[in-house]
């Protein structure tokens, strides 16, 4: 075996590694396409409801405050889990009602605590928000967040 690495072997060293990784670069990203595609979203109960929550969502700047699914800011709780910490698997009518209801009381007035503003939602856009975040519940998020908290 040689000392030292010849400049060919080298140059085949580099070539060789970089298809390497640029297999398993397009192996991973083929596979993530396919898990959120096929596996982590609810596409069945995708609805007009849902597509219109999120444009509330978008348009009011939630994310600004809140995350969803560990995305978006810390300054307000997680809301991907909110259906689930409020009951909406038990029982969906009262979380949905509950979820309105809290909005609707913004802000709490109570010292101490963060605020959320008041977006003056009608009752449309109310249960059209709620519908997208039961249906962000319903995404397969591999145990994220850790904890019921939010």
């Amino acid at each position: 075996m040689a000392e030292r690495l010849t400049k060919s072997a080298a140059r085949n060293v580099f070539y060789g590694g970089s298809a390497f990784f640029f297999a398993i670069f397009i192996g991973l990203t083929a596979h993530s396409h396919w898990y959120m595609v096929n596996r982590s979203t609810d596409q069945a109960t995708l609805s007009a409801g849902v597509a219109r929550g999120k444009r509330l969502w978008e348009k009011h700047s939630c994310i600004n405050c809140h995350t969803l699914l560990g995305e978006g800011a810390y300054f307000a709780p997680e809301l991907g889990n909110v259906w689930d910490r409020w009951g909406g698997r038990e029982d969906p009518a009262a979380a949905r009602e509950l979820i309105k209801a809290w909005m609707q009381s913004q802000p709490s007035g109570t010292p101490g605590r963060r605020q959320m503003p008041q977006f003056d939602l009608s009752d449309q856009e109310l249960n059209d928000l709620a519908d997208f975040l039961e249906w962000t519940s319903r995404i397969k998020t591999q145990n994220w967040p850790p904890n019921k908290a939010g």
